[in-house]
């Protein structure tokens, strides 16, 4: 009787437990559903990890970043030039005095220019173990004596090999062998945020390293040179670090010091610039092929499409570049590019603006052709172009922004006659209505319409008189009119906004 109820007790155990499980399991099930997040016993979830992901371990940067900078500072000179020039001649004090020049003669009154050599300091980065050098145009402008310093005081006379103005680069040459380099980085790679170092020798004061970040990519418009594509930094650029190195946490070379803003104080104010090396690397390239810089050309004259030329062309949005004028002879004109075209791809990449149009055609071959996109009556279409070759002396090769905030009060105009057209020098033949006066207070005056320029089209139709032009303007009532203004003999676009 007593071993049947352990039985029974056993048994009874047994389908407790197996109840609480089952019970146990149902509930997990339930809550999983009820909460929806996991709970023990339920299935893991793969959490997605970011590709690439993997920084650069600062573990290894215990005592700062001398790892990273003791082996790129010997590759970073120091450039010091000379140049002989002449004063002004001046005029002496007494020379306008009769009893003087009658001792004297007509002579005395001419104080006689003095030669004086200027001197100035700059910075380099050897990129060949056996001494050609990196620099900015700008440090070796005009120089009739190169000497370059390197890290040890072994100082060598250098031989300019080229200079390309236009983004400010210049290669150098010293007879030396088993020199310290830098390592060519990816500029293109650089992202806002980035850690990165100026090397230079500011103010002569001797080899400095300054550290910051990345702050801008890509940065143009800014007037400093003809071909902008800068890296913009915080680290500190100051006089004398123009053509030293930027380099990256993994000690590459990826830029060259070039500028700052000073914003009127006259000192480095954060705010520091370098040209991207891939840009560098490849007019250097090109001078050391070619003995210059050959260039991809268009041939037209470009502008920045605002927000309110987006909606005088029926764009969705801003962006592209504008042509504002189309040379005679040219690639544009030849494939038929006209005037109020608006650029929106090259080669199916999107275009945000003058600027990077102006760089991206720039840095392809002449001969190279291409295909763009542009915004025509209305409606996108594909036009293939070859591109030509820049012609060394031509002008820069982009358009005047105008920032379409004008009004047409206070702006008077007359017909184009004989006398005008030939005191304004105006082409034979050239039609629209000569602007007379802009009232200096008017909208339209802040916008750089002024006189003598000639008003060619209004909303994209020509005008040939005063009466066209007044018809023109009175139909387009409260709305924004789109102008095409003659200015110095090249054309651009103006929007014009109703006064407010």
């Amino acid at each position: 009787m007593k071993n049947e109820t352990i039985q029974i007790r056993r048994w009874a155990a047994t389908v407790i437990i197996l109840a609480a499980l089952v019970g146990g399991g149902l509930l997990a099930s339930s809550l999983k559903n009820w909460t929806r997040h996991a709970v023990v016993g339920a299935a893991p979830v793969a959490v997605p990890m970011a590709k690439d992901a993997l920084p650069i371990s600062l573990g290894t940067f215990t005592n700062g970043f001398s790892s990273v900078l003791k082996p790129a500072l010997p590759a970073v000179v120091n450039i010091h030039t000379s140049k002989v020039v002449k004063q002004k001649q001046g005029m002496n004090p007494f020379g306008n005095d009769p009893f003087f020049r009658q001792f004297f003669g007509d002579q005395f009154g001419q104080a006689q220019p003095r030669p004086e050599r200027e001197q100035s300091l700059g910075s380099g980065v050897i990129l060949t173990p056996d001494g050609t050098i990196l620099t900015n145009n700008h440090v070796v402008d005009g120089a009739s004596d190169i000497k370059v310093q390197l890290s040890d005081k072994r100082e060598f006379q250098a031989k300019l090999i080229g200079t390309d103005p236009k983004t400010d680069v210049a290669v150098l040459k010293i007879n030396a062998s088993g020199l310290p380099t830098l390592p060519l980085g990816d500029s293109s790679a650089l992202h806002v945020g980035d850690l990165v170092f100026a090397i230079g020798d500011p103010f002569g004061i001797g080899e400095t390293a300054t550290m910051g970040i990345v702050s801008a990519t890509g940065r143009g418009g800014l007037g400093i040179e003809n071909y902008e594509d800068f890296i913009q930094t915080d680290a500190s650029i100051n006089p004398g670090n123009s053509g030293g190195a930027m380099i990256d946490l993994h000690g590459n070379l990826v830029g060259i010091n070039t500028a700052i803003l000073t914003g009127g104080g006259g000192g480095n104010q954060g705010v520091g610039f370098a040209i991207p090396i891939s840009l560098a690397k490849n007019v250097m390239d090109q001078i050391m092929t070619h003995g210059k810089v050959v260039r991809g050309y268009l041939g037209v004259y470009i502008q920045d499409v605002t927000p309110e030329m987006a909606r005088a062309f029926g764009l969705e949005q801003a962006g592209g570049a504008l042509v504002g004028d189309v040379s005679t002879n040219t690639p544009a004109a030849r494939a038929g590019l006209k005037k109020g075209d608006v650029i929106l791809k090259l080669n199916g990449e999107p275009v945000d603006s003058r600027n990077q149009l102006t760089l991206r055609v720039s840095q392809t071959p002449p001969g190279t052709p291409v295909k763009l996109t542009i915004w025509r009556d209305g409606k996108a279409q594909d036009m293939s172009i070859t591109l030509g070759e820049l012609p060394e002396n031509s002008a820069k090769n982009e358009g005047e922004e105008s920032n379409g905030n004008s009004a047409l009060e206070g702006v008077n105009v007359e017909n184009i006659t004989p006398d005008v057209a030939q005191q304004l020098n105006l082409p034979s033949g050239t039609q629209g209505v000569v602007v007379t006066d802009v009232d200096p207070s008017s909208q339209a005056a802040t916008t750089g319409l002024s006189r003598g320029d000639v008003i060619q089209e209004v909303n994209h139709k020509p005008v040939h008189n005063v009466e066209e032009y007044n018809r023109t303007i009175a139909s387009s009532g409260k709305k924004p009119v789109l102008l095409l203004v003659n200015h110095g003999g090249r054309t651009n676009f103006i929007v014009v906004e109703p006064t407010q």
